[in-house]
C-alpha cells in the first residue's frame, strides 16, 4: 500500500467541501488515515513552496493559504500517488479533465480547491513535514 498526502484549501474550506472531497476518495478505495485541520505557518508553507519561495506570486499564495485553516489527509491505497493525481486533476481547473475534483470545484490555478503529492519522494516528505 502507497501513501499520497492532500490538502483541502481554503477555498474548499470556504465553500464547506471537506466532507464531499474526503467522501470521493472513501468511495474510490482510499483510506484516510491521517486527517487533521490546521493553520500553516509561514514556515510551514516555506518549506511546503521552496521551489516557489522567489517567484513573485509566492506572498499572494501564502495570503490564500493562510486565509482559513486547510486540512491535511493521508490516503492510502495501491498506486496512490498516480491514483490521486488522477482524480484531482491538473492544476488549472479549465485544462482538467471532466470528473476531475478541480474540473467541479476548481475556480483557477491558485483557487483549485486541493492540493496532492507529485511523488512518491514528495509524498513521504510531505507526510513528515504535516504528520511529524
Amino acid at each position: 500500500m502507497e501513501k499520497t498526502l492532500i490538502i483541502v484549501k481554503p477555498d474548499a474550506v470556504e465553500k464547506n467541501l471537506i466532507g464531499s472531497i474526503l467522501n470521493f476518495f472513501e468511495t474510490k478505495n482510499f483510506e484516510i488515515i491521517q486527517l487533521e485541520m490546521m493553520a500553516l505557518s509561514d514556515e510551514m508553507l516555506n518549506e511546503h513552496y521552496h521551489h516557489l519561495t522567489d517567484k513573485p506570486f509566492f506572498p499572494e499564495i501564502v495570503e490564500f493559504m493562510q486565509s482559513l485553516p486547510v486540512v491535511v489527509a493521508t490516503l492510502q491505497a495501491d498506486n496512490a500517488v498516480e491514483k490521486v493525481r488522477n482524480l484531482v486533476g491538473v492544476t488549472d481547473p479549465s485544462e482538467a479533465e471532466e470528473g476531475t475534483l478541480r474540473k467541479i470545484h476548481g475556480t483557477d490555478v491558485m483557487h483549485n480547491v486541493i492540493h496532492a503529492s507529485d511523488s512518491v519522494d514528495n509524498a513521504r516528505a510531505e507526510i513528515k513535514r504535516f504528520f511529524g
